[in-house]
């Protein structure tokens, strides 16, 4: 059985840390970043398999390795914009940037 990763240090200096304005802001930036890709990659998954399409034969179909696919679907990679765009061509869909309804935006540089 394998050995459990003890993350009790790790989880108390991320609580020590969000104690910074600052630095809570910049964590969750970052993890909605992580999010939104990983949302992507997983959409991305799930056409795939409703095509009946190994990973495999994926790559071959848009001219890839099939370890760069295996390692986008496993998430043991962050992906390139161009892979997941051939996957989506590929596959019949597209990839949209849609501005966030909350009316958010970030102030051009003067």
């Amino acid at each position: 059985m394998p050995k459990r990763l003890d993350t009790s240090y790790h989880k108390r200096m991320l609580a020590s840390r969000m104690e910074d304005p600052e630095f809570r802001a910049e964590y969750k930036r970052a993890r909605r970043e992580i999010d939104q890709v990983d949302s992507v990659v997983r959409q991305l998954d799930e056409l795939r398999e409703a095509a009946g399409l190994s990973k495999a034969e994926l790559a071959r179909r848009i001219g890839r390795d099939p370890s760069s696919i295996r390692r986008l679907f496993t998430a043991q990679a962050n992906p390139e914009l161009l892979l997941v765009a051939s996957i989506a061509e590929d596959l019949d869909a597209e990839v949209r940037i849609v501005p966030r309804s909350t009316g958010r935006r970030r102030k051009a540089a003067a």
